[in-house]
């Protein structure tokens, strides 16, 4: 217990800085408990519920019209998400996360991607202070992609839903030139404005995002790749590859989602998942790999602080792994180990004590207490 205290600390001193943005914003007091639909309640049957998130609006220092309204529409973050019952739990405290250290929460807009639209039902009623205007619901069809998807290390990276993030740019509406991807198993710990902030413009980027260069980039693709010159030379610096190719995690993301779509880089996506599918298996880690491909060495980057990964673990046991060095803006339970299943477990790893904080979720026999 003494490590989870100690990483807490750690965490509280390199976040020091947000506190003062977080604390411009006002909160109004929690109310009662919601019970999350069914298709939210991640196949307990005892169910449970989710405590309602308070109010959060805008501080002083936001450029608003009048007090209490939202920024200017050239202010205004647009965050996507995918929506699926099975990471609920993830996703409310991912966004009671963004809302609770931005400074300008009202100026924040969530776009969700969801197979079945029912699933927003308990986002809306945990977080009923939200403008509607500002939560938006897409559904999202499986079969536009599940006939391309191949067989990965991990089940859950199967799922079309984890696909959905390539075609962003064909669902949000045509006044959305830029958005924020986000996967549900993190929480923002500073203030999301600084992430949108990013300039895409400076270089013509698509996307900008934490890159690692020194990771071994050869793993993430098979021999059969690398032995085939054809395949391999795509990597080869030049006209497309401005820089040396380097892994980023798609889990976080700044998009310009107008480029995007002007270089028709969901079929360029595509095209690499049909190599996978029809000719030779050259890649076994699920849509990661086929975003390698397209953007490698192309991406803008941005500073590690913005997706402290891998805490999750690896993709096939899941153990725990310990805090990188430097300072914390987001934490990424990427890998197969997620926060609230090991948390209720009773097994949890140290750095989940630092999810626990921002989970609204109450087992049914906590609910039962507090109703």
């Amino acid at each position: 217990m003494w490590r989870a205290w100690l990483l807490a600390a750690v965490l509280v001193a390199t976040t020091h800085g947000v506190a003062a943005a977080a604390a411009s914003s006002t909160q109004l007091p929690a109310a009662d408990v919601v019970r999350p639909p069914v298709a939210a309640q991640y196949n307990n049957p005892a169910g449970g519920a989710f405590r309602e998130a308070p109010a959060f609006r805008n501080g002083d220092a936001c450029r608003a019209t009048m007090p209490g309204t939202p920024s200017s529409a050239s202010s205004r973050v647009h965050i996507a998400m995918t929506l699926d019952a099975n990471y609920l739990r993830g996703t409310v405290a991912a966004v009671f996360s963004i809302l609770r250290h931005t400074a300008c929460p009202e100026d924040v807009t969530f776009h969700f991607l969801a197979s079945r639209r029912r699933d927003a039902d308990a986002v809306r009623a945990t977080f009923p202070y939200l403008d509607p205007r500002r939560l938006h619901v897409y559904r999202f069809d499986p079969s536009r992609v599940s006939a391309r998807i191949s067989r990965s290390v991990r089940s859950a990276l199967d799922q079309p839903l984890n696909y959905a993030r390539i075609y962003l740019a064909d669902i949000l509406p045509r006044s959305v030139r830029r958005v924020i991807y986000l996967d549900s198993d993190l929480v923002v710990v500073d203030d999301i404005q600084k992430l949108w902030s990013v300039d895409l413009a400076a270089g013509s980027h698509v996307v900008a995002a934490p890159e690692y260069c020194h990771t071994n980039f050869t793993k993430y693709f098979t021999d059969a790749f690398w032995s085939d010159a054809s395949l391999s030379a795509t990597f080869q610096q030049g006209p497309r590859r401005r820089r040396r190719p380097c892994y980023f995690n798609t889990g976080v993301m700044v998009m310009d989602v107008a480029r995007w779509r002007q270089g028709g880089y969901s079929r360029r996506v595509e095209e690499w998942m049909a190599v996978q599918k029809e000719e030779k298996r050259i890649y076994s880690l699920g849509s990661l790999p086929p975003f390698l491909l397209v953007l490698a060495g192309e991406i803008m980057p941005v500073d590690h602080r913005w997706n402290q990964h891998g805490l999750g673990g690896d993709n096939v046991e899941g153990r725990c792994r310990s805090l990188h060095p430097g300072p914390i803006s987001l934490l990424h339970w990427s890998g197969k180990g997620k926060p609230w299943l090991r948390l209720d477990s009773r097994k949890p790893c140290a750095v989940d004590h630092l999810w626990a904080p921002y989970d609204l979720y109450k087992a049914a026999a906590a609910t039962a207490i507090e109703e």
